[in-house]
C-alpha cells in the first residue's frame, strides 16, 4: 500500500486527507507535541465543530441558491397562459431611437417548458416577423423565425442562440424561461435592491451553446420577483444588465413586469420593453404555436 505523509501523518494515496480534518489533526498534534495534552482534550470538541460548520457553509450556499429558484417558478406556476401587447425600443449609444410594436403569446404547459409567440405588427420592414418558441426542461429549447420578406421559417439552432434578436439587445436564448434543470446555482449575498430585501444569486448555464458564463440574479424575498439580472459572457465580462421595473399583480399571484430594459456595457445600445395590456387565461391552445402556423400568423 503507497502511503502520501500530510503534516506528519500517513494517509493511503487512494484515500486522501479532507484538509479541513487535516488542519484540525495538525493544531492538535502541536498541542500535543508541546506536552499539553488536556488542552487537546478540551479543546478537540470545538475544533471539530468549527470544521463542521465551515462544511455546512459551503453546501449551504449551493443548496440556497437553488432553492431560491424552485420557489420562484413555483410562485409562477398554474398560469395557464397570457397575452400582452409589446412597444420595444432601440436606442443606440447616441440616443436615438426606433420603436416596433409586437404581441406575445405564451402558453405553460404541463411536464414541459413553456410555449412562446411572438409577432411583430409595426414598422412595415419587421411586420409579420414572428418568433415561435418551444421551450423545454433538460433539452435546449426549439426556436424557429418566420421572415416574410424571405417567406420561410428558419430554424435557430442552439449555436446561435447568442445572436441578437432582430436587431434588439435581447438574444434568443433571453427570450426563453429560466427553467430550473438548465442551470446550477449559487447564492452570493443578500443585499437592499430599493426598498426591498433581496437575494443576489449566481445562475450557470449547463448548455455548451449558451453565450453566458453565469448570470446574477437579484430576487425579492417576499414576492421572488426578478428585478435585475446581470449577464457575463463566455469570457466572463459583463456584458449585458435587464431591469425589471413597474410589476402588477395579476390573478392575486402572478407578477409581470410592465417596464424592463437591456443594456449592453460593451456597445452602449439598449433596449426597452414597454409592455400593455397584459391577460390571463384566455382562449389560446397549443394549435397557435406550430411551425407549420407561423406563416398564417396575423
Amino acid at each position: 500500500m503507497k502511503y502520501i505523509t500530510v503534516r506528519g501523518f500517513k494517509h493511503d494515496v487512494k484515500n486522501p486527507p479532507n484538509r479541513r480534518k487535516s488542519s484540525v489533526l495538525f493544531i492538535l498534534q502541536r498541542v500535543v507535541d508541546q506536552g499539553r495534552l488536556g488542552i487537546a482534550l478540551l479543546i478537540f470538541p470545538f475544533l471539530v465543530a468549527a470544521a463542521s460548520v465551515q462544511g455546512v457553509n459551503a453546501q449551504s450556499e449551493v443548496e440556497k441558491g437553488l432553492e431560491i429558484a424552485q420557489k420562484a417558478r413555483d410562485a409562477d406556476r398554474g398560469f395557464e397562459n397570457f397575452v400582452a401587447e409589446m412597444v420595444m425600443i432601440l436606442r443606440n449609444k447616441q440616443g436615438q431611437e426606433n420603436k416596433r410594436s409586437l404581441r406575445i403569446k405564451v402558453l405553460e404547459v404541463s411536464g414541459d417548458g413553456n410555449m412562446s409567440l411572438f409577432v411583430f405588427d409595426n414598422p412595415r420592414d419587421v411586420k409579420g416577423t414572428a418568433l415561435l418558441i418551444h421551450g423545454h426542461l433538460t433539452k435546449s429549447d426549439d426556436q424557429w423565425l418566420y421572415l416574410p420578406a424571405l417567406k420561410r421559417v428558419k430554424r435557430i439552432s442552439s449555436s446561435n442562440r447568442s445572436g441578437s434578436f432582430v436587431g434588439s439587445e435581447f438574444a434568443y436564448e433571453d427570450l426563453g424561461s429560466l427553467e430550473v434543470e438548465k442551470y446550477t446555482y449559487k447564492w452570493l449575498r443578500d443585499e437592499k435592491c430599493g426598498d426591498l430585501d433581496c437575494t443576489v444569486t449566481e445562475y450557470k448555464p449547463s448548455e455548451k451553446g449558451s453565450g453566458y458564463t453565469r448570470m446574477l440574479l437579484w430576487h425579492d424575498k417576499d414576492e421572488l420577483r426578478v428585478w435585475k439580472i446581470e449577464y457575463y459572457d463566455r469570457k466572463n465580462a459583463h456584458l449585458k444588465t435587464l431591469v425589471h421595473e413597474d410589476y402588477e399583480q395579476y390573478l392575486d399571484q402572478y407578477w409581470r413586469s410592465k417596464r424592463s430594459n437591456m443594456v449592453n456595457h460593451i456597445t452602449g445600445k439598449s433596449t426597452e420593453i414597454l409592455w400593455d395590456q397584459i391577460q390571463f387565461r384566455t382562449d389560446l391552445n397549443e394549435g397557435e404555436f406550430t411551425k407549420t402556423g407561423l406563416r398564417r400568423v396575423r
